[in-house]
């Protein structure tokens, strides 16, 4: 098992967010673990851009 950390991306989060979709037939429940990795993601976008 690998001890490095690979930060959420807006791709892999579309994945997990598609794949939860296909599920629960279409909605993203608030707090989910889907709508938590699109959070990270867009988190992690700005960080990128020169964000703190």
């Amino acid at each position: 098992m690998s001890n490095t950390k690979t930060p959420m991306t807006s791709d892999a989060a579309a994945r997990i967010q598609s794949a939860n979709a296909a599920k629960t037939g279409g909605q993203t429940q608030k707090g989910s673990f889907a709508a938590k990795a699109q959070s990270v993601a867009a988190k992690n976008a700005n960080n990128t851009k020169g964000g703190k």
